[in-house]
């Protein structure tokens, strides 16, 4: 009687047996697609950065071509049009130059020997006005990258004010490396710094604005009570027009009877951003440099990768 029931509970363990062993190989199978797909995708991605990095470097054969042609830069030339997305093996490569020198740079605030420019802060505080923020938030940016301790009055702010936040931190009282430095500086949350952050660069060096690219908020903050319509009809008449001297923009009838300082603008640029968006299969790129243009060639001053959203 008992070897029906052995042979049952025998029957039952193989199949149990046969059954871990399915698990256990379908757990093994799908493990190594796993790292296969993992695999792969570090192996495109890897290959969508060498592309992006090529495209830098038709980037920076653009501008130095441009530089050889043009006495000036504007959104009329090869550099500043966004191609479509070219093919590539197994993907896309899609890049684009933009011209940083069109922004406002915040490190001009300040000259070299750390003191403010009365005029660069005076267009900042306008800036800051046109796009619905306090100007008084002006003198604490000037604060973060002066290189003392004394607070600008009445609304600057130096490391007292940073030490007692959770957590503490203290004043760069240095140049800004990345506009994304507002952050950090009181007076900037998330919504104001939204705004203004479209507007704004920081490089590494006091640099002039180029009315050529300038956006109507920069250009809105080059004077006082400029008029709005004039302005839009002067960057729309830019778009085939440009101006090839500071004189023919100071000129413009939308200055008439206008007082305009010249100080710290131009037609021309050194520094522009290099992105490149990279697909190749399931692996992609984004590829972000700075670089810097002068009579010597073109030199990457920074790059940084990040995920793709394009």
């Amino acid at each position: 009687m008992r070897i029906p029931q052995q042979r049952g509970v025998a029957l039952i363990t193989a199949i149990l047996i046969v059954a871990l062993a399915t698990v256990v190989a379908v757990a093994i199978t799908t493990r190594q697609q796993l790292d296969i797909r993992r695999t792969a995708n570090v192996l495109n991605t890897d290959q969508a950065y060498l592309y992006a990095l090529s495209g830098e470097t038709w980037a920076a054969q653009i501008l130095r071509r441009d530089s050889q042609n043009s006495k000036y830069d504007a959104l009329t030339e090869l550099w500043a049009v966004q191609l479509p997305p070219f093919p590539i093996e197994g993907g896309t490569l899609q890049g684009q130059l933009t011209d940083l020198q069109g922004l406002f740079n915040i490190n001009s605030l300040i000259d070299e020997k750390g003191k403010v420019v009365a005029e660069q802060l005076a267009r900042f505080q306008r800036l800051l006005r046109y796009l619905e923020i306090s100007p008084n938030l002006a003198q604490a940016v000037v604060d973060w990258i002066d290189g003392d301790n004394d607070p600008q009055l009445p609304n600057g702010a130096e490391e007292t004010t940073y030490l007692i936040n959770k957590p503490a931190y203290r004043a760069a009282n240095a140049l800004m490396s990345s506009p994304t430095e507002l952050r950090l500086v009181t007076g900037f949350k998330t919504e104001i710094y939204n705004k203004l952050i479209p507007y704004v660069t920081a490089l590494p060096e006091a640099t002039t604005i180029n009315v050529n690219t300038a956006p109507l908020p920069v250009l809105m903050a080059l004077a006082e009570d400029l008029p709005v319509s004039q302005i839009e009809g002067l960057v729309k008449n830019r778009e085939t027009t440009p101006f090839k001297t500071l004189q023919e923009f100071l000129t413009h009838e939308a200055f008439a009877g206008i007082k305009l300082e010249t100080q710290g603008l131009g037609v021309t640029t050194s520094y522009f951003r290099y992105q490149a968006d990279v697909y190749i299969e399931r692996g992609r790129s984004r590829l972000t440099s700075i670089l810097q243009r002068s009579e010597t060639g073109i030199i990457t001053l920074a790059r940084s990768q990040e995920p793709s959203t394009f």
